[in-house]
């Protein structure tokens, strides 16, 4: 049974060109089932076995464990997968998950920053005349600019950018690469990094965009730290997840006129309905929070009702 996950896991990151934190996540939920599918019947020797009855309880023990309505879903669809799987495969003759159905999850507009508090959190590493600072400056103005993922950033390499073009070669999802305009404060600050902050943090021949302290590639993790460092930094409250910057950069781009074929593109999004479902919405929220904002700041007119 755990070769069959292989099996599966291997399908998807080499067929479909799955990132590889989504092949762990897809990892994690299916042994997770399997553990508790062994402890539950320990004499079950295939996925074939495994019946509706089976999952429902399964299901049953992670919301009593107090599991969110959105990851109970996202470890169904993982089954669900897995099952089509199975049996295309024809590894299993029925698939139990057909009727299995999903708790209901309500979807909840991703935050943004407004203009004035990504100008805070750009401004903060400015404060430290660093190689740290210089490079911490040039991400945060790169993703804030570019709307990049925070894992395409950090596999950025120093031969991807054109800072004479003004341009940014990225690997995005699976094998697919896309070239990123970047203008005026980014390129600034790149250049910068690049001529008095990188050279000091590199101590070999190491390719890395952006590297940490001990000159190697810097991680997701730590670039999510140092986002989070900057954030209290500026004193700001809004909640900011390593997607925030993507999510602003993706509105406020809309906001000012750019099509949503265009902000697909920069995004990197293989349809643009991702765009579409959720950017407008963003889009117009914004819009209209800016407008009631205006209207309470105008002074009153009294006027004849």
């Amino acid at each position: 049974m755990e070769e069959q996950i292989h099996e599966f896991l291997s399908a998807m990151q080499g067929g479909k060109g799955y990132a590889r934190n989504t092949i762990e996540a897809y990892r994690n939920d299916l042994t997770q089932f399997l553990n508790f599918a062994l402890n539950e019947r320990p004499n079950l020797s295939n996925w074939g076995r495994v019946d509706k009855p089976l999952l429902l309880v399964f299901v049953q023990s992670l919301k009593e464990r107090a599991y969110t309505p959105s990851s109970v879903s996202r470890k169904i669809a993982v089954l669900k997968s897995f099952y089509h799987f199975l049996v295309a495969r024809k590894l299993v003759d029925v698939d139990p998950t057909a009727t299995l159905g999903s708790p209901k999850v309500e979807k909840r507009l991703p935050q943004v920053l407004p203009a004035d508090e990504i100008e805070r959190l750009l401004a903060a590493p400015t404060k430290f005349s660093t190689p740290k600072g210089f490079r911490d400056r040039a991400m945060l103005a790169l993703l804030s600019a570019s709307g990049m993922r925070v894992s395409e950033l950090t596999s950025l390499d120093v031969d991807d950018v054109n800072l004479e073009g003004k341009t940014i070669h990225c690997a995005g999802r699976g094998a697919k690469r896309r070239v990123i305009p970047i203008q005026g404060s980014a390129v600034d600050a790149l250049a910068h990094y690049l001529q008095r902050g990188r050279p000091a943090l590199v101590h070999d021949d190491e390719r890395a965009l952006f590297v940490n302290p001990h000159g190697e590639r810097l991680t997701r993790q730590g670039l999510w730290l140092i986002i989070k460092e900057y954030v209290k930094e500026a004193g700001i409250t809004t909640p900011v997840t390593p997607h925030t910057l993507r999510h602003s950069f993706a509105v406020h781009s809309l906001n000012q006129g750019a099509d949503l074929a265009s902000v697909q593109r920069l995004l990197g999004h293989a349809n643009i309905a991702t765009t579409q479902q959720m950017y407008l919405r963003l889009a117009h929220a914004a819009s209209a929070e800016a407008a009631e904002e205006m209207l309470d700041s105008a002074p009153s007119v009294k006027g004849d009702d």
